[in-house]
């Protein structure tokens, strides 16, 4: 059986799917029975807790093939680091308590980066932290950033007539989709055939810079004189907690962004043919985003 955690999730849930298509048995974690109820009825074992309760998830593990490791967003927390170690001591208790021999994780591009990167520095957490479980064989996913990450931006068009992040317009980083990253990491789970501790970065369509992004997102919307601002780091913290995210989130945030603007956290990542994937920005913004912004 393949347990899948954050089963809900942009990942997570076409992960399920994949699998259970392929005939494979399927254990879904998630925090809400009802959202996990979907991927119950196609076939799916659900299994209700929480991902830092290493007792829940030593027996949601027990007996499975292979698992698949998020650390998964939480809006509400006031120590966003102590929440995001206390899934990375659950998970590596858990594995060692279960056994589980195989493991593909959603880790991020810079997790190589253990200091500096925001969020991204304990996803590089929990990669050292599994090379500590004996007899698993470890597959670091390190996808690029998220085009979904931009319905962040949809308040601030409608309201400021902008986008803006502390990143400079002219700074070029991998952007991809979550369904290209859940294509890969469904087919490695189906696999199995990595060995050790790995790791593979996933590079989406292109690397394109913020300008590019506004101009792509803003034609979709009907916006195409729409403008990309640059923030200080701490106008850009300002506003992400006056728009109400906690402290310790728009900290990570500022300090993720300032990495990829400094160029270490790009450093260890060069685009291939192997770790280009379909799905591009034009086709986001066309068939998601600007529904979103409607």
């Amino acid at each position: 059986m393949y347990v899948i955690t954050a089963a809900t999730g942009n990942t997570g849930k076409i992960i399920a799917e994949s699998l259970i298509k392929a005939g494979k048995q399927v254990k879904v974690i998630g925090r809400n029975a009802e959202r996990l109820a979907e991927l119950e009825s196609l076939g799916a074992v659900a299994a209700v807790g929480d991902l830092s309760d290493a007792d829940f998830l030593t027996r949601a593990f027990e007996g499975a093939t292979a698992v698949y490791l998020v650390v998964p967003p939480k809006w509400d927390v006031t120590d966003w680091t102590a929440y995001q170690r206390s899934i990375i001591s659950a998970y590596v208790d858990a594995i060692k308590n279960a056994k589980v021999h195989k493991a593909v994780v959603l880790s991020s591009l810079g997790a190589h980066m253990l200091e500096g990167a925001g969020p991204v520095s304990r996803l590089g957490e929990l990669e050292h932290a599994l090379q500590s479980v004996p007899n698993l064989d470890v597959l670091n996913l390190r996808p690029g950033f998220f085009m979904e990450n931009f319905f962040g931006q949809v308040d601030m068009i409608r309201h400021a007539g902008i986008i803006g992040y502390n990143l400079k317009a002219d700074v070029p980083m991998p952007i991809i989709h979550t369904r290209d990253i859940a294509a890969v990491a469904a087919h490695r789970l189906l696999d199995l055939n990595f060995k050790g501790q790995t790791h593979e970065d996933i590079g989406g369509a292109a690397d394109l810079t913020m300008a590019q992004i506004t101009e792509a997102l803003g034609k979709s919307i009907g916006k195409p004189d729409l403008i990309y601002v640059a923030f200080e780091n701490a106008a850009a913290r300002a506003g992400m907690v006056q728009n109400g995210l906690p402290e310790t989130i728009a900290d990570g945030y500022v300090e993720l962004f300032d990495a990829i603007t400094k160029g270490e956290y790009l450093n260890a990542f060069t685009r291939t043919p192997q770790n280009t994937t379909p799905t591009t920005l034009e086709w986001f913004a066309e068939n998601q985003f600007k529904y979103a912004f409607n």
